[in-house]
């Protein structure tokens, strides 16, 4: 039986996500280069050497889609504004169309009924910034927070809540360690200050908006279930390190003031110089957190590779198309685990959940059973965390739209709209339809 809107918590918000580089389109509307473009036309990096400056064409089809997110029932978008965009250099001259077109797009969200829920940074650091060292430079911080007072002064007054940060993990150690988004370093003493300085830039942000009296601030983390590709000893605690990597060092950061020591072990060496003077700024109060959630991941000990000494086996379970195991159950355990843990009763909302598949329009129509039964599978577990007292308010799939997935081009598809990106034609699915049913459900 699939669940409808009336069996989660009166008010709960249903809603879908996005981010402006992912759809926006970089090349229209005055819009600086990022480092995405960059990273993008370096051959190997990307599927194709695709990048943004197209996109959905979000910018001048933004009506359609907020349309779309209207017909199936939602009640809040979560979208990110452009730090490119508002600012092409990342500091100085502002981009007065960037302003505007926000100004456009968040009217457009409430006269359709629907709560904005805005995200300052998602991944696309002006090329110039990157230029000046990017998250490894500390004054990072303050390039962010003096962004985040210009956009807010415009639209702040509207939307109905903020993050500063989205995914901090693939700011810092993905595209700092692993090298596998921009700006592509694999460089331990460039991830540790990253780790650090984006923790810092939210610090910054969040004390820069308080300040403005801007209310109903919060960061979005994204947390990956670590199990251990064994039950030897080694394994379960090569999977420890992942979990202090990935789960750990971020929320204990923002609650604790301090980073997990499993972590420091191989990363202190590298720190910045007097890091822990930060910690005050960066625990401030948060009034919510969104939780990021997709997968799960087997990791086990290497002993012959440098720190963290380990490497992930492929699970059992089935794979999205991304190659990532369905593990909803991992869902359940973050919410429980950070209400327990962290955050007490502080409101937490899904804020990304959605899979990849190789969705095509047949006779006029996609059907995605797989993400239909993944989605449901996932609503199922945050209404039994719900259940088990964790305060969660709202659910938003990833993502509205197939869209730019990064390193992976236009070739992995989130979507709920499928989008032919030679047209741009938008085609809802059957995942849409299906939520559009459940949503329609009253209270």
């Amino acid at each position: 039986m699939r669940l409808t809107r009336a069996d989660f918590p009166q008010g709960f918000l249903f809603g879908a996500a996005t981010a402006a580089y992912q759809i926006e389109g970089s090349a229209f509307g005055g819009a600086g280069p990022s480092h995405w473009d960059t990273f993008a036309a370096t051959p190997g990096n990307v599927v194709r050497a695709e990048d943004g400056s197209r996109a959905c064409d979000h910018y001048h089809l933004w009506q359609t889609d907020l349309d779309l997110m209207q017909q199936a029932g939602f009640n809040a978008y979560r979208f990110s504004t452009s730090w490119a965009r508002v600012m092409p250099e990342g500091r100085g001259a502002v981009n007065r169309d960037a302003l505007d077109f926000y100004d456009r797009l968040v009217d457009g969200m409430l006269a359709r009924g629907l709560r904005p829920f805005q995200t300052l940074y998602h991944w696309d650091l002006p090329s110039a910034l990157a230029d000046l060292g990017g998250w490894t430079n500390r004054d990072v911080a303050l390039w962010f927070a003096d962004y985040a007072e210009i956009i807010t002064d415009r639209i702040g007054d509207r939307v109905a809540a903020i993050a500063t940060i989205n995914e901090p993990w693939c700011v810092a150690w993905l595209s700092h360690f692993l090298g596998l988004h921009a700006p592509g370093h694999r460089d331990i003493r460039a991830a540790a200050r990253a780790m650090h300085h984006v923790l810092l830039a939210h610090g910054t942000a969040l004390e820069r908006l308080r300040g403005l009296g801007r209310g109903n601030l919060g960061i979005v983390l994204n947390f990956e279930h670590a199990a251990p590709a064994s039950q030897e000893p080694a394994d379960v605690l090569a999977a420890a390190t992942q979990d202090a990597i990935f789960n750990r060092w971020f929320i204990e950061g923002l609650t604790r003031g301090t980073y997990p020591a499993e972590v420091l072990a191989g990363l202190g060496p590298h720190m910045p110089q007097d890091w822990q003077a930060d910690m005050t700024l960066i625990g401030q109060k948060i009034d919510w957190l969104g939780v990021n959630y997709y997968t799960r991941a087997h990791h086990a000990f290497a002993p012959e590779t440098a720190w963290p000494h380990t490497v992930t086996r492929p699970g059992p379970l089935p794979k999205t198309r991304m190659g990532w195991e369905i593990y909803p159950e991992g869902l359940y355990g973050f919410l429980t685990r950070l209400a327990r843990d962290h955050v007490g009763n502080l409101p937490l909302f899904v804020t990304e959940n959605g899979m990849a598949d190789a969705d095509q329009v047949l006779n006029g129509t996609v059907n995605d059973p797989v993400r239909e039964d993944f989605l449901f599978a996932h609503l199922a577990a945050t209404r039994r965390a719900i259940a088990d007292g964790a305060n969660v308010q709202g659910f938003f799939c990833w993502s509205l739209l197939d869209n730019y997935e990064w390193a992976e081009g236009y070739e992995k598809r989130f979507g709920l709209v499928h989008v032919d990106f030679e047209t741009l034609r938008r085609t809802p699915k059957a995942s849409y339809h299906a939520l559009a049913r459940a949503l329609a459900h009253p209270v």
